[in-house]
């Protein structure tokens, strides 16, 4: 049979049959849905389509450009996990890569950005004054014999001390780099370009969204119920 999107093979509004008078047409034709998955064996079909255009449909992909915009940056890196889809929580469970679909990234590349353009080794986990005086007597003991860092230049130094002036860092991100991950929303369609490319989301205006989301959600249900209510309330009253 094949999958068809024309609608003489469809009902009439009334419910009745159509008769078919006429054979399917190439141009009304249906493609079962790519359903990429989160895999380590990069596949990527090539598809010609209407016009002699092509598309790629990517079955499996594991990385990705990503962009992070508060910093005007992007790197190609590693997705680890699909962690949320607002659609399909079934997406999740099978690791399904589709368009707004929210994943974690390796954060490496990105962590090594930073340190080269502001001189700032982000991620680093907090640790308790014993701890740290234990590690300087250890560093103390090996100064000794010290190991040679890359020299910087005081062209290169002022350029440092310039950016931090401005350096702003959202602390959700700063904690994500502890871990090693972040989260990324993909705003590509793997499925018909073959590429799962994203953007690192600005989390105040993620939380934002989400939130007025669920108010909105909850505000519906609370003004239904309240209606149904009053309703029934009036309804008692006239009896």
């Amino acid at each position: 049979m094949g999958i068809s999107r024309d609608s003489m093979h469809k009902r009439r509004a009334t419910g009745g049959k159509k008769k078919a008078w006429r054979k399917k047409r190439k141009y009304e034709l249906g493609r079962q849905p790519a359903n990429t998955k989160l895999s380590s064996n990069k596949t990527v079909r090539r598809i010609r389509v209407r016009g002699g255009n092509v598309k790629w449909r990517a079955l499996r992909l594991d990385t990705g450009n990503y962009s992070w915009g508060s910093e005007a940056v992007t790197r190609k890196t590693r997705i680890l996990d699909v962690v949320y889809n607002a659609s399909n929580n079934e997406l999740v469970r099978t690791q399904t890569l589709v368009k707004s679909a929210i994943v974690q990234v390796d954060a490496a590349p990105f962590k090594q950005w930073y340190h080269q353009h502001y001189g700032v080794d982000i991620g680093r986990k907090k640790k308790t004054a014993a701890a740290s005086a234990k590690k300087e007597a250890e560093e103390g003991e090996a100064a000794a014999a010290p190991a040679e860092e890359a020299k910087k230049s005081n062209h290169v130094q002022r350029k440092i001390e310039k950016r931090q002036k401005d350096r702003k860092l959202d602390a959700h991100i700063e904690e994500q780099f502890g871990g090693g991950r972040l989260l990324a929303c993909i705003s590509s369609r793997p499925g018909q370009c073959g590429r799962c490319d994203g953007y690192v989301p600005s989390f105040k205006i993620f939380f934002v969204r989400l939130l007025l989301r669920v108010l909105a959600y909850i505000y519906i249900h609370i003004y239904i119920v309240y209606n149904s209510r009053q309703f029934l309330y009036i309804y008692i009253y006239s009896l």
